[in-house]
């Protein structure tokens, strides 16, 4: 007796519903992909989530640490001089859990400190004798000319989820972390360096800075920074400063609009997050530019 074939009604992944899709037509290019993989979606073999990951996949394989790090100037970081009591406030305040710390050469890291490892110190009363040298991790360093999805592939090896980042100086340029990395793949993660309470969507920095999250209400935006920004066209002010630019900006990109200077702080391949707003007198003229 003849056995029956397996059967052909299994679920299919989308992975194979995609790859009968091409029909005989296979990408000769990233674009070629990309169209693929949009007319994939069109056709609902593939859905927007499954799509916004493989493109985001596809781009990490082009972008350079540079262009997500933190920046020097926003790093969070502990001084070896730091007397424990003052650096704990510190790390309690930012709520991160792991540091850079500097000796008193700003271009010299000595290791990472992870909050969790001052715990069982804090806990025994011996926070005060201990040598903050002999907890550190080791730090790793990256030069910002590293690619994402290289830089991807060293964290899972070492199981580090922080580098340091140097310039083509030797100098610290920033830092960068596995979650920098993998928020380009998979959208926003919940972001140590956002701000974490919802009834404090504009919180005040330093001098005339502001931090605001993107998704703030214009109509609020505008009450607190007495502007008239349109309230009908557009809900937020992340979708407001979008518009602006004309395109998805980068981390650390700028533009003035009116009297402000609105500078991304944290976006991905999807969207703004987190900006940063200053005030000034600047011309109403809206430019762009990317910080050095």
């Amino acid at each position: 007796m003849k056995e029956e074939p397996p059967s052909t009604n299994l679920p299919r992944s989308w992975a194979e519903r995609i790859s009968q899709a091409f029909g005989g037509n296979e990408p000769r290019s990233r674009e070629d992909l990309r169209k693929i993989l949009r007319d994939a979606e069109d056709r609902q073999l593939l859905d927007t989530e499954s799509l916004g990951i493989i493109e985001g996949a596809m781009v990490v394989s082009e972008m350079q640490v540079k262009e997500v790090m933190v920046p020097r100037s926003q790093m969070i970081f502990i001084k070896e001089a730091t007397p424990a009591k003052k650096f704990l406030l510190d790390i309690i305040k930012s709520a991160h859990s792991s540091f850079p710390v500097f000796s008193e050469n700003p271009d010299e890291v000595l290791g990472i400190l992870l909050a969790k490892d001052l715990l069982p110190l804090a806990v025994n009363d011996k926070l005060g004798r201990v040598n903050i040298r002999d907890i550190l991790r080791p730090a790793i360093f990256v030069p910002e000319s590293k690619r994402l999805d290289s830089l991807l592939k060293d964290f899972r090896t070492t199981k580090n989820h922080m580098a340091i980042v140097v310039n083509e100086y030797g100098g610290i340029a920033g830092l960068i972390t596995i979650e920098d990395v993998l928020e380009q793949i998979v959208g926003e993660i919940d972001d140590e360096h956002d701000l974490e309470d919802d009834d404090h969507l504009i919180k005040k920095g330093d001098n005339q800075n502001f931090v605001v999250k993107a998704r703030t209400p214009v109509d609020e935006f505008n009450s607190y920074f007495k502007t008239q920004f349109d309230e009908e066209q557009y809900n937020t002010i992340g979708g407001f400063v979008l518009k602006e630019f004309g395109r998805l900006p980068k981390r650390d990109e700028s533009v003035h609009i009116d009297h402000l200077l609105f500078r991304v702080l944290n976006a991905d391949n999807r969207s703004i997050h987190l900006l940063e707003v200053q005030k000034g007198n600047v011309s109403s003229k809206v430019t762009t530019q990317r910080a050095l």
